[in-house]
């Protein structure tokens, strides 16, 4: 498996956003993530690449002291209506995520917002995929309860 810098950049930077909300010190770590990445060709070799690009990122956003609250992304670009319905879908929705675990935050975002595959996340978190699956269709049964009600 070969990466493709120019795909990961934008997710990585993504990930980082998501763990430290401040967009310059995302850049930062992001740039440092893929010069490590870079640098060290022993995991390229055992096509782990995406596996380490992630254990990277996580690794320099744990060190990283700096903890802003960021702006929030939206996509809703629509007529009055919709857009009301889609602000308030959206402020539900993010807060039934908010109330997840970190952990649950992180591997929702990681397998829905970066499409990090399943078995990429089992190896990150250090579990089968199986159990990764059906940890993922359990916090999505959460979010749909916790949505709903």
């Amino acid at each position: 498996m070969s990466v493709d810098i120019k795909e990961q950049y934008e997710k990585i930077f993504r990930y980082c956003y998501y763990k430290v909300h401040d967009r310059d010190i995302a850049e930062d770590l992001t740039q440092e993530t893929f010069l490590r990445f870079l640098e060290s060709p022993h995991y390229r070799d055992m096509g782990k690449e995406l596996h380490y690009l992630y254990t990277i990122a996580g690794n320099l956003c744990i060190d990283s002291f700096h903890r802003k609250n960021g702006e929030e992304l939206s996509e809703c670009i629509t007529d009055d209506k919709d857009y009301e319905d889609c602000i308030l879908t959206n402020v539900a929705l993010g807060n039934a995520i908010r109330r997840l675990p970190d952990e649950d935050k992180e591997i929702i975002m990681l397998r829905y917002v970066n499409e990090v595959p399943v078995s990429v996340l089992s190896s990150l978190f250090g579990v089968s995929r199986f159990k990764m699956s059906r940890r993922i269709k359990k916090i999505l049964d959460t979010l749909k309860k916790d949505f709903q009600g």
